[in-house]
């Protein structure tokens, strides 16, 4: 016991050492006068230092282990393991219950925010997965489609119907000059968009290839993320009339400033974002300010 008390008064000096040396190195004002005297001083704390060290480790190899373990009361019990690979499993096994517990804090806090809005297509819901419900919407006549969107009339607006797929409609919306954007719709539901540049071709039977352009890849994320928002399966006409008002309001994407910044280009971009409500024009950056 003496032995070890002794050593461990040694590491007790060498830190103190350590931490004075480095402190009087921290705080040391040297100009050309007193720097040969700092490096004198300098030079001799590092001298003892490096002597206690050798010391600690003499003292220290000096020790012999115990015959018999010490009373260290319940501590002993962590002494039990004597493999490495098995001390190390404590750190670990905190760390896992730490991010465990995360884990379930971000679940519960999830399910509160997606039961707060619900996105399910349909308010006809069935809790066997192998049977599917389809509400009624979904599966309208092919002619009340057409003449649903044949009643949308947009003066910057031009609607073109096709069907590669069977009795769902593809319509492909060609807005002023500035862009083309393919609707696939299932029954009078929007299902899906792409938006493309006006010179760039848009065909229906490729409708997942999005535009070589980034100003209209923004739109067509701005668009998919509208296309939640105006959903109503309870008035889906009324739905798909309210989108394609708000996709309307890019005829003027070019030509109109941010409401926020007053400016038309911003990150090499103008402004992609159109209020739900307003139409009003936003860079992205902008929307949230």
């Amino acid at each position: 016991m003496e032995k070890l008390q002794s050593t461990l008064s040694a590491v007790k000096g060498l830190r103190s050492n350590v931490l004075q040396c480095f402190e009087n190195l921290f705080d040391a004002d040297v100009t050309e006068e007193t720097r040969q005297k700092f490096l004198n001083e300098f030079q001799e704390n590092f001298n003892n230092i490096n002597t206690q060290l050798r010391e600690v480790e003499t003292s220290i190899n000096g020790l012999q282990t115990p015959p018999n373990p010490y009373h260290l009361g319940n501590t002993t019990y962590l002494a039990q393991e004597t493999t490495q690979e098995r001390q190390a499993l404590y750190p670990q096994l905190v760390n896992s219950y730490k991010w465990i517990d995360k884990v379930h804090d971000y679940s519960f806090l999830a399910c509160n925010t997606l039961n707060q809005n619900n996105l399910r297509r349909s308010y006809i819901y069935c809790s066997q997965k192998r049977v599917r419900v389809f509400s009624a919407f979904n599966n309208s006549d092919p002619e009340h489609t057409d003449k649903l969107f044949s009643e949308i009339n947009h003066l910057h607006t031009t609607y073109k119907i096709c069907r590669p797929f069977g009795s769902n409609a593809v319509v492909i919306a060609t807005i002023s000059r500035v862009l083309k954007a393919a609707i696939v719709c299932k029954g009078v539901l929007i299902e899906w968009i792409t938006v493309k540049g006006f010179d760039e071709t848009l065909d229906p039977e490729d409708l997942w290839t999005e535009s070589r352009y980034e100003v209209f890849r923004k739109v067509q994320d701005h668009a998919h993320s509208a296309m939640l928002h105006f959903f109503s399966p309870t008035l889906p006409d009324l739905a798909v009339k309210s989108y394609m008002t708000w996709l309307n309001s890019y005829s003027k994407l070019f030509l109109e400033p941010c409401k926020r910044c007053s400016k038309y280009v911003s990150n090499g971009l103008p402004p992609t974002w159109r209020d739900l409500r307003t139409l009003e024009p936003f860079h992205e950056e902008c929307r949230n300010c």
